[in-house]
């Protein structure tokens, strides 16, 4: 059916149940696992050298921007490679999208494996591009995979579920490689230790590549709501162009780009730069850098799910978004003030209370999106979300860089909190346009 003759039928009296055949199908659940681990494989090298940025100078010999370098290359990449991907991802579906992005995470990793020698840190940068690059398979997939495969009841929740497998990657990140790669004066017990650490990822990334090819399915036969149904006959007759064109003359969506980019970029500048702040103030607690990192996305891992949840039971995304948002500045003031409080327990406390509101919300930025822009299609609105994210996550990560080493990372901190407060009040201004919800009924 059309979606004139959806529309037609429904305001001749008949109910969207009647009108479109549509089943929720128990494989669905298989899907999101699968995604869920692909996603953390890839995201579990985002900050896998930053992490032991002491180390990794110490053994190959590179100053701390060639560190952050392998950061940022995450975000550098996505930027001028989402439009092709997310083309591909509408053209060609999830499945297709999968593949691509597990055949290169697996191979970014395996050359990594090959890169431990004191001269070859330019090896391992070119498999952790190669890695970066599939990332553009991965971030704009989790709001598309809970539309095409979830009912209106659940979708919030499976893509807060999705989004957990990317917290769930960089928390990973944050805690094996401080245990894994010994902080030694000895290059060659440094030298085992990374070798051992890459020689997991690959073995991991190629056991995922293959559970992708052997049970990863695009769509269900029939779609799982009526919403749905209507936007594959909508994708079906119009052109990936024409979406982009209407995205981003939607004066909503813009407002919620910029300060989504703005939130999430700032996580990104902290993440990257945690194992520096930690070090200047609590010398020799590299591996509790890696803790306090891993404490900041398993509290956002849960903010994810509440906010899933949350958003399911109550359909209240732009207030739901907003008061996230309040909180992720509330918990960076926090966190700012308390540094040089001198305990190292404080300092866990506060950057989880940062972690749960500040990662937390990425799913309810996804849902948000899906709502103020239907029917285009999710995989394309996150992907212009994540492309501005990645702008914003080069541009504070260099500034905080910068000012955390010119006059230190209280000063750094303050300029980030002011940042975040224009984006809560961008956010404040965006207009309660549930168009998604409006089409279930």
């Amino acid at each position: 059916m059309s979606k004139t003759d959806y529309v037609k039928a429904v305001e001749g009296g008949l109910p969207p149940t009647q009108v479109i055949e549509t089943k929720i199908y128990k494989r669905r659940w298989l899907v999101l696992a699968i995604f869920v681990m692909y996603s953390a494989s890839n995201a579990m090298q985002w900050i896998q050298y930053s992490i032991i940025a002491n180390i990794v100078m110490r053994y190959y010999n590179i100053q701390s921007f060639h560190v952050d370098m392998t950061s940022m290359i995450y975000m550098i990449t996505y930027i001028p490679f989402i439009f092709p991907a997310s083309y591909l991802l509408d053209k060609f579906g999830l499945r297709y999208a999968a593949i691509l992005g597990a055949t290169g995470t697996a191979i970014g990793s395996w050359i990594k494996v090959i890169s431990v020698a004191p001269d070859k840190f330019w090896v391992g940068f070119v498999g952790h591009t190669i890695v970066a690059l599939s990332q553009i398979f991965v971030l704009s997939v989790p709001a598309r995979l809970a539309a095409v495969w979830f009912g209106p009841d659940q979708v919030s929740s499976a893509c807060s579920i999705g989004v957990f497998g990317n917290q769930l990657g960089i928390a990973i990140g944050f805690l094996f490689p401080p245990m894994l790669v010994p902080d030694s004066d000895d290059l060659t017990i440094v030298g085992n230790g990374l070798e051992v650490m890459f020689y997991i990822v690959a073995i991991l990334t190629t056991v995922i590549l293959v559970l992708i090819l052997l049970f990863f399915k695009a769509a269900p036969p029939l779609p799982p709501s009526p919403a749905q149904a209507v936007q594959r006959e909508n994708e079906s007759n119009e052109s990936f162009f024409q979406s982009i064109k209407r995205l981003l003359t939607n004066t909503g969506y813009l407002l919620l780009l910029l300060s989504y980019g703005i939130n999430v970029g700032i996580f990104y500048a902290i993440s990257t730069l945690l194992n520096q702040i930690i070090l200047e103030h609590f010398p020799g607690h590299g591996l509790d850098a890696g803790r306090i990192g891993l404490g900041i996305v398993c509290a956002g891992m849960l903010g994810s799910v509440v906010c899933g949840i949350v958003l399911d039971k109550t359909h209240k995304f732009k207030e739901t978004t907003l008061g996230v948002y309040l909180f992720s500045f509330i918990g960076m003031i926090i966190f700012t003030f308390t540094l040089d409080v001198g305990k190292i327990y404080v300092v866990y406390i506060t950057a989880a209370i940062l972690g749960f509101f500040m990662t937390g919300y990425l799913p309810v930025g996804f849902e948000f999106a899906a709502e103020l822009t239907y029917p285009e299609p999710e995989g394309t609105s996150t992907g212009l979300l994540n492309a501005v994210t990645q702008v914003c996550g080069i541009a504070f990560t260099s500034l905080s860089g910068y000012l955390l080493s010119i006059w230190g990372d209280f000063i750094s901190n303050i300029v980030l909190c002011g940042v975040l407060a224009v984006g809560a009040c961008l956010t404040a201004i965006i207009p309660n346009d549930l168009r998604r919800q409006n089409a279930k009924y």
